[in-house]
């Protein structure tokens, strides 16, 4: 589609590309027009039909929102801003600098500006701040004709039409009625014999994580939104929902990685912020990577001995790292999916310890039989030529048993303390693990080979 617009512009062609992107969805357009220049993309915009031009909008990048809007007429402006719900303004609002913010308020009605400054004073992170107001709600005194004449009235200004919000005169929500049994029911039958009763509701304050979860769980395509008297305040939908799960799954993935989470795309972060990012855990892990150089410090002696133990230092600390990292991201996927709850600690810690005894034993195994045949010298003993794969199989099922001991604990402990389990994930365990293993190995080395 780029191309086809990049070809149409150099043609001046522009009767032909606006009937090209009328019949394209909005999320296409604005894929291909955030990968154009300024202008080519500003061209492109303008010949948009009327009615798609709002949606594109909200899909483009924030930069090239802003670049739009300083150009915009405020006709032109009034004309995207009518078109926008409650929380697709509050999204690029948070974006824009104060005086581009400014243009837009100046277009808004004095109703739906309340509105905006009610939403945008929700904590960042919170079910408020990502909710929209433009529900359908129906009156519990409402029959199902009275009900979809109201939908039909009103239901273009809305965000989702498909579930009526059945609500008292104080706005306390009594229930949800589908859209689909509003169509088959008979024109005289109460809503209030329709409607499902037990609804899940969601807290203004709740956190943006946990609506995610709950979407996930139940599969509905939207939730209600109440405050502390339980008065219905908004809705939040499925489309939302997901851009919350991606937003909080690529948070995890940054932290999971050692770096600090940033709203912002690889491509517009400066390299100074990049290294802001980066530095802090690069820093912390290294000084904690010094506490495994103190240990082979302290043995070093035993090495001095027997020069052959330095080989192995590197296939111990890395199987170390890789089973705490399993285990740790098993353990912080369960947390993020509510398969795991903080009081199954034990459960998990029981679980992790077979686990890492099989898988031990299984790699001491295979390293003694390997260490065996490549070390052996055929004139010593027997018990002699058996005293290093011994070493090495029994640090392997020590480290095995400590790293996913770790990964298992750690990550729970974290959300005990409502941390983000990820925190704990695979470079913080690693360096842990590492030092650990590297003390095992030596005390073992002494132990048996008694130097």
């Amino acid at each position: 589609m780029q191309d086809t617009i990049k070809e149409l512009i150099s043609y001046k062609m522009f009767k032909e590309l606006r009937k090209y992107l009328s019949y394209k969805e909005p999320e296409d357009i604005a894929a291909a027009l955030n990968g154009l220049s300024h202008e080519d993309m500003i061209l492109a915009y303008r010949l948009l039909p009327k009615e798609i031009a709002s949606e594109v909008f909200i899909n483009l990048d924030s930069d090239f929102q802003e670049k739009l809007i300083n150009l915009f007429s405020d006709k032109e402006l009034k004309e995207v801003v009518d078109e926008l719900f409650d929380d697709e303004a509050v999204e690029i609002i948070e974006e824009m600098p104060s005086d581009v913010v400014d243009r837009i308020l100046n277009q808004i009605d004095k109703e739906q500006r309340s509105t905006i400054n009610r939403l945008l004073q929700y904590p960042e992170d919170s079910a408020g701040s990502m909710m929209t107001t433009e529900y359908m709600d129906l009156y519990e005194n409402m029959t199902v004709a009275d009900a979809l004449d109201h939908i039909r009235k009103v239901g273009e200004d809305r965000e989702d039409i498909y579930k009526g919000y059945v609500i008292s005169k104080d706005k306390k929500l009594r229930g949800i009625v589908d859209a689909k049994e509003l169509v088959l029911a008979n024109g005289d039958t109460p809503i209030v014999d329709l409607m499902t009763e037990n609804t899940i509701q969601i807290k203004t304050l709740d956190d943006q994580e946990e609506v995610g979860k709950l979407f996930g769980k139940y599969n509905e395509t939207s939730l209600p939104v109440v405050d502390k008297d339980e008065h219905i305040v908004g809705i939040i939908t499925l489309d939302d929902a997901i851009d919350v799960i991606k937003q909080e799954a690529e948070e995890d993935f940054e932290i999971m990685a050692a770096v600090t989470p940033n709203d912002e795309t690889y491509m517009k972060t400066s390299p100074i912020k990049h290294a802001k990012n980066r530095i802090v855990w690069l820093l912390l892990l290294m000084i904690s990577s010094a506490i495994s150089g103190a240990i082979i410090s302290k043995y070093e002696t035993a090495f001095a001995a027997i020069p052959i133990l330095v080989a192995f230092i590197p296939m111990i600390m890395d199987t170390g790292g890789n089973c705490g990292s399993q285990a740790a991201t098993l353990i912080i996927r369960g947390l993020a999916l509510d398969e795991i709850k903080t009081k199954d600690i034990i459960k998990v810690l029981w679980k992790e310890l077979r686990v890492s005894l099989g898988v031990g034993l299984i790699l001491a195994i295979c390293n003694g039989v390997r260490i065996y045949i490549q070390y052996r010298d055929v004139s010593k003993p027997l018990m002699e030529n058996l005293q290093l794969p011994i070493v090495v199989g029994i640090t392997l099922i020590l480290t095995a048993v400590m790293a996913k001991m770790l990964g298992g604990l750690l990550p729970i402990l974290a959300k005990k303390l409502k941390l983000d389990p990820a925190i704990m994930a695979s470079p913080l365990i690693t360096t842990i693990v590492d030092s650990a293993s590297v003390w095992a190995f030596f005390s073992v080395a002494v132990a048996i080979m008694n130097i």
